[in-house]
This record gives structure tokens, sequence and C-alpha cells, in this order.
């Protein structure tokens, strides 16, 4: 490894964060001329670029795509543990222990220092993935739920109609329908590589089985 380059390394990370970070700025430029429209219609100012990084309409668009990519992840983590299916290549083996299944050695060589240390540190260590997942998936939760409901109140205001309360909106349907279908959407993706992986093959990919491997060998 000391002969491979940082780029080399840490490669995966480094496209995914490239990718992330380009189309997020896409996002912003076309959300920002699509809301500046919007203002237009409605025969409102329209608004300049920073200006709508701090709008309900960008906050909105940008935390409801996130909460649903945690809630997925932190399901995905969890479910994982305990559940099977058999010839997936995302699916625990039906009959075995595996690795992740044994208790930490506090004695192994470069264990994390909360293996070491053992006691309620170990628990959470334990289960630090979901927690984390978890944690972010109500974060931007809140955060899509706070810009969805300034949004919302943008465009009362502009229509001239009344101001909602974040209580009066939680309980209307707009909410919940920009929440379900962006959860759908991510249990559906979870599915397709669950039960894809059956059958289908990608050589070279760490998710998927060896391309001889027989359809109904569960595991990778």
């Amino acid at each position: 490894m000391k002969n491979k380059s940082f780029l080399y390394r840490n490669s995966l990370s480094i496209v995914f964060l490239t990718l992330f970070i380009v189309t997020l700025c896409a996002q912003a430029l076309t959300g920002w001329k699509e809301h500046n429209q919007e203002l237009a219609d409605d025969h409102a100012n329209e608004i300049p670029f920073l200006t709508y990084l701090h709008t309900g309409h960008f906050v909105s668009s940008t935390f409801e795509n996130f909460q649903s990519e945690f809630l997925q992840m932190a399901l995905y983590v969890v479910m994982t543990v305990g559940l099977r299916q058999q010839g997936s290549a995302e699916s625990k083996s039906l009959d075995e222990k595996e690795d992740v299944d044994r208790e930490p050695n506090p004695n192994k060589k470069d264990a994390p220092w909360p293996v070491r240390k053992g006691g309620i540190w170990l628990k959470l260590y334990s289960h630090s993935l979901s927690i984390a997942f978890f944690a972010l998936f109500f974060f931007s939760w809140g955060m899509h739920l706070y810009g969805s409901w300034m949004d919302n109140n943008t465009e009362q205001a502009v229509k001239g109609k009344a101001f909602q309360t974040i209580t009066q909106y939680i309980a209307g349907p707009r909410f919940w329908f920009e929440t379900f279908q962006n959860w759908q959407s991510e249990f559906l993706s979870v599915l397709s590589i669950v039960v894809l992986t059956i059958f289908l093959r990608q050589k070279g990919s760490s998710e998927s089985k060896p391309v001889d491997a027989p359809h109904m060998e569960t595991g990778k």
C-alpha cells in the first residue's frame, strides 16, 4: 500500500465527492433560475444567487434528497444484520457466521480505541455506523421540513395568501408528498440491487458476486 498514491488509495471517495460538489452546484444554479422564473411569473422581484441559497426553495430541494438517502443507508445497515436474501451479493450467508459477527478483540493490533477502552464506548462504537446515519437522517429531515415550510410561505406571500405555522404546514399533504416520493424511490433502489445481484454480475465490482458464481450462492 505504501507504493500506491494518495489518489489511488482514496479514488472512490474522491470521485464521489467531486460528483457531489459538481451536481450540487448545478442544482443550485438551475434551481435559482427556476425559482426566479416562478417569481417572474407571479410578478414578483427576482433574487440574486447568494440570496437564493438561503431560500426555502434551495434548502427544501437539497435536504429532501439528503434525508431519503440517509434513511436508506441507515435501514440497510440495520436490516442486513438479521435479514437474508438467498442468492444476493448484498446478503450475509444463510447458514454460516461471518467475520462481522465475531466479538471484537481489544488485544488485536491497531484496534480502534473504543474497542480497547471497552464498556459504553465499545457499545456505542459497535453501532456507530447506524447511529451516524440515523442522526444524519433526522437532521436532514428537519432541514427539509424547515425549507419546505419556508418555501410554502414564500409562495403564500407572493399569492397574497395567509402565512402558515409549521404545525399547520406539517399537518397538510405537501410536505409528506415530497417525503414519501423520495422514500419509495430509495426503497426501490435497495430492492433492485438486492434482487438483481442474484442473477446479474459486474466483473470487478465489490457489489457483485464473481461472474461464475451460481445464482443461489448467497453473499460475495
